[in-house]
């Protein structure tokens, strides 16, 4: 019998202690590069990521502030006159 190995994104994280659903999505969302998605689903996703950005944990902000700041960028520039 062989052992399954893990699967999906989840186990591309790293996982040096628990970490929150917040910082699985800001992991999972900077390294994104391409996607198509409609500017409400931009907002919202940039709405969720801001609850992180005082978070206590400084990698946890970091990544908060990079991937909002990426959020932003995508709906200023899909929606210039918004």
């Amino acid at each position: 019998m062989t052992s399954q190995l893990p699967r999906g994104l989840q186990h591309l994280i790293p996982t040096t202690r628990a970490t929150t659903a917040g910082e699985r999505a800001a992991s999972q969302l900077l390294h994104l590069r391409t996607a198509a998605v409609p500017v409400p689903v931009l907002a919202a996703a940039a709405e969720l990521i801001a609850g992180q950005l005082d978070d206590p944990d400084p990698a946890t902000r970091d990544a908060a502030g990079a991937v909002h700041a990426r959020l932003l960028a995508a709906i200023e520039t899909a929606a210039p006159d918004r």
